[in-house]
């Protein structure tokens, strides 16, 4: 039986590795290749990386320092995973994975607007269509931007992103349907709202164009506001609690309401941060080390 299985193979599940091989634990981590991670072109907004660097040399670096140390990984699905007596079992097509303990870090999937695959996939490469304005919003100063989404997140996304630039537009996937106080915040930011449906998505140069209620516009950079699906069914399925968004509830020291099973990284609630799914791990890594001493004195 391993010591720890860990389910995901983005920031916080290679940090968790990191720290888990590098305490002498007989660990395991399996990957399907979905980490949000993997999409970023570059970021300039992890420390440590003044010129940048993207989400897939990151993630190589981190698997690198892994392995180093002994990390066993698997580029494989685990598919669902229950409590046993002394831990979990973890299948994996034919096969289950036991282990005393199990990590979660398996992140979230953010919901996509109505375009193609290749045309999404593209904008993205170049910087049109951007996901984290926490990350990136400093990329957008003075720009042109349009949020897409309504209610309560859009508008909120929208806000945030007027501290970068004076020109943000709303668009509305269908018509907006927005309580008056947020419609008297988006009037005194002075942020344009534009009614959908959106539709003929395109590249244009440099921008992302898009025909609306309003003709056809285009910006430098829009902004997705349409909410992400957490992937919390692994351990909800194992008895876990999480709230009405999926999120999973944990302590403060990266504990779920099921013994010995953890979760880091976006798939509890959170900011959705590289380095805070990494501290997050690095607190859930070293509780679960010393809980498995409390259990059996790690002596070598």
């Amino acid at each position: 039986m391993d010591d720890c299985i860990i389910i995901g193979g983005g920031p916080a599940g290679l940090t968790a590795a990191i720290y888990l091989s590098r305490y002498h634990l007989k660990i395991r981590l399996f990957d399907c290749g979905s980490s949000r991670a993997a999409l970023i072109p570059c970021t300039h907004n992890h420390a440590g990386y003044p010129q940048g660097i993207s989400g897939l040399d990151l993630l190589a670096a981190m698997r690198a320092q892994a392995e180093k140390y002994g990390t066993v990984r698997e580029a494989a699905k685990v598919t669902s995973l229950r409590s046993i007596e002394g831990g979990f079992a973890a299948r994996i097509g034919e096969r289950e994975v036991r282990a005393r303990s199990v990590l979660l870090a398996t992140g979230v999937i953010n919901h996509r607007p109505p375009m193609p695959d290749a045309l999404h996939d593209a904008a993205l490469a170049n910087g049109q269509i951007r996901y984290c304005p926490v990350c990136d919003g400093y990329e957008v100063t003075d720009k042109r931007v349009a949020v897409y989404g309504t209610g309560e997140h859009g508008a909120r996304e929208a806000l945030f992103i007027r501290s970068f630039t004076r020109d943000v537009t709303l668009i509305a996937p269908d018509r907006h349907d927005l309580p008056p106080e947020q419609l008297a915040q988006l009037t005194a930011a002075d942020i344009a709202l534009v009614d959908g449906p959106a539709r003929d998505w395109a590249i244009d140069g440099e921008q992302l164009a898009l025909s609306t209620a309003a003709g056809h516009l285009a910006f430098d950079s829009l902004y997705p506001a349409l909410g992400s699906h957490i992937r919390s069914e692994l351990a909800v399925e194992a008895g876990a609690r999480a709230d009405a968004s999926g999120c999973l509830e944990v302590d403060d020291h990266q504990r779920t309401s099921l013994p010995a099973l953890f979760a880091a990284g976006d798939v509890a609630k959170g900011l959705d941060q590289i380095s805070h799914a990494m501290g997050e791990a690095g607190v859930a890594a070293t509780t679960i080390r010393n809980m498995l001493n409390a259990e059996a004195p790690l002596w070598r």
